[in-house]
């Protein structure tokens, strides 16, 4: 958890610190767009990561990072999870200026946490979280899911990355498959599972809500 709880402090320093000199003109070439990596400022993927564009930004992505991030580093150690969050993170902006226009900042580490999620998903989707009651497995899926459903209906609302969430995921679907030790395909067939039973669950739930009301 060391390397995890490093990044989060990280996150928390950063933000408190490019909202503070937000005024200075030099702090625009933290943050990452096409516009910045034009002009050279090759490290915006890494450092745009740590940046949140406001308070509630920042701890969403903390709970999620503490939850993924931990159960990975517990799983496969430290190094491999800070590769999947560096590179999963970086590529996902990189990839992500396809999607929105080239001056468009974009910060934050959830599509980092996304590749984080799938990793997770494709080896320990039991792993029960008490902060979502339910395991991460499905957790991750019912992520992914409405980022989906999030960038098709809602692809005008350049405020979320949802493109950015569902290319991050799909970053980590290779590493978790490599890290599963031959146990991705039962791993997912598991989270599927898990799927299909909240979704009947839900769908009963509902059922009966609607016929007392």
């Amino acid at each position: 958890m060391k390397k995890v709880i490093l990044l989060i402090l990280l996150s928390i320093f950063a933000t408190i610190f490019c909202s503070y000199f937000s005024e200075n003109p030099l702090i625009d070439a933290l943050y990452f767009s096409g516009e910045n990596l034009v002009k050279g400022y090759f490290w915006t993927p890494i450092t745009s990561l740590f940046i949140h564009a406001d308070l509630m930004h920042l701890v969403g992505n903390i709970i999620f990072l503490y939850i993924f991030g931990g159960s990975l580093e517990r799983e496969v150690g430290s190094a491999k999870t800070m590769l999947a969050f560096f590179l999963g993170g970086a590529l996902s902006f990189i990839l992500s200026l396809y999607f929105y226009d080239y001056d468009v900042r974009m910060v934050g580490a959830s599509a980092a946490i996304f590749t984080l999620a799938s990793i997770v998903m494709l080896i320990k989707p039991l792993k029960f979280s008490w902060m979502f009651l339910m395991p991460l497995g499905l957790v991750a899926i019912l992520y992914f899911i409405y980022n989906l459903f999030a960038a098709y209906y809602l692809a005008g609302n350049i405020g979320i990355g949802y493109w950015g969430h569902i290319i991050g995921f799909l970053i980590g679907v290779p590493l978790g498959i490599s890290w599963s030790r031959g146990r991705w395909k039962i791993n997912l067939l598991i989270t599927l599972a898990l799927l299909i039973l909240y979704l009947f669950a839900a769908s009963i739930i509902m059922g009966t809500f609607l016929k007392i009301s």
